[in-house]
């Protein structure tokens, strides 16, 4: 049987905390969908075309990973991609409560679906993509905390 997980997250911008769970993802689950949610209400710095077109270009490496724009119900949308699992990432403790509520929530709308933590490498587990970004307006450097295309995309936004 065919595992397909679909981690979702608004990814503005992706990180590299976000691109080693995509890698730890790719080599537990035959496929993973990169759910890139439209969240207008989080005001985004990237549009939502931008943050897909991004996430796309960064996960072209990895032939069992697809990346969509997604605006609905995660457990709908997790049923439209015929997955079974969601991936959701751990950097502290501090994430483990409300991560538990959206795994209980998740359960209790689709209890077909399992939500799977993942944790970052340690060098990782720190970035946030809030903190990329507010460093970034500050004027400091991202360079360790980013690809490159995302230092790129971040210092044209913000001239």
């Amino acid at each position: 049987m065919k595992i397909i997980a679909v981690y979702p997250g608004t990814f503005d911008p992706v990180t590299n905390g976000h691109l080693d769970l995509v890698e730890r993802a790719s080599k537990l689950f035959q496929h993973v969908v990169i759910a890139v949610a439209r969240s207008d209400k989080k005001q985004p710095m990237f549009s939502f075309d931008e943050r897909i077109a991004l996430t796309t270009s960064l996960c072209k490496k990895w032939s069992n990973i697809s990346v969509i724009g997604f605006d609905n119900l995660l457990v709908d949308f997790v049923s439209q991609q015929n997955a079974s699992v969601i991936i959701r990432g751990l950097r502290a403790i501090s994430d483990f409560e409300y991560e538990f509520q959206l795994a209980s929530m998740n359960r209790h709308l689709a209890p077909n679906v399992e939500s799977v933590f993942l944790t970052p490498s340690e060098q990782h587990a720190f970035i946030s993509s809030s903190l990329v970004k507010e460093v970034a307006m500050l004027g400091g450097d991202v360079s360790g905390f980013v690809p490159i295309d995302v230092q790129v995309a971040l210092n044209s936004k913000l001239k």
